[in-house]
């Protein structure tokens, strides 16, 4: 079975910005407030960090709960690891997740600055300065059999679908307006010359953008 490389859950604004500006340590999103996009996902049912009973069921539930499943292998950005930029000044930081990381696969980490290996719990982060068909290479070969996750941010994204590398992308779009960042889209019609699309409302006010390759 071939694997595919999915992005899932992907969270933007409604006028298609997935991140803010002035990203710091304090700010992983810059001025993109992160639970003005991720509100959804944080009152399901199957969102990992809940820590209290309850949570929504449904559509919204089913895409949490889904995020994991037949995944082997992760590709990100270097700004979705961490706020760094330029060589490496701290080997310390490991990442915004802490020791216990949320990807349970190896994880490759674009970037220009290689720095060794990093492995915390059963997550271990490879730090890759390469084209974006060598790292699907590495990450599919990583993932033994199971599908690829790229994880962004947005312009990991862009690239690897300039290089018409992407299979299926799921992209939540919060009812909210950013009005400066990084863009994922101006339109989502943009994509139409390669993917089908369907539109998919939820009662929490997200509307889920669900692409699969023509």
């Amino acid at each position: 079975m071939e694997q595919l490389l999915r992005v899932m859950n992907f969270n933007i604004s409604r006028d298609g910005i997935g991140a803010g500006e002035h990203q710091t340590l304090e700010s992983p999103f810059g001025h993109a407030h992160p639970e003005r996009l991720f509100a959804w996902a944080g009152a399901t049912a199957s969102w990992p960090m809940r820590t209290d009973p309850g949570g929504s069921r449904g559509l919204d539930d089913y895409f949490t709960r889904d995020f994991a499943h037949n995944i082997g292998a992760e590709i990100m950005g270097r700004n979705k690891f961490g706020p760094q930029r330029g060589p490496w000044l701290d080997h310390d930081w490991v990442g915004w997740w802490g020791e216990e990381p949320p990807f349970h696969t190896p994880v490759f980490v674009m970037t220009h600055h290689i720095r060794p290996s990093i492995t915390l719990s059963d997550t271990t982060f490879h730090f890759v300065d390469d084209d974006p068909i060598t790292v699907l290479e590495r990450a599919r070969e990583a993932a033994q059999g199971k599908d690829v996750r790229l994880g962004g941010g947005v312009s990991t994204i862009r690239q690897f679908l300039d290089a018409d590398l992407v299979d299926t992308l799921h992209v939540a779009v919060a009812p909210v307006e950013l009005g400066s960042g990084i863009r994922l889209w101006k339109s989502p019609d943009e994509l139409l010359d390669r993917f089908h699309l369907e539109v998919v409302p939820s009662t929490s006010g997200v509307t889920h953008h669900l692409f699969w390759r023509k």
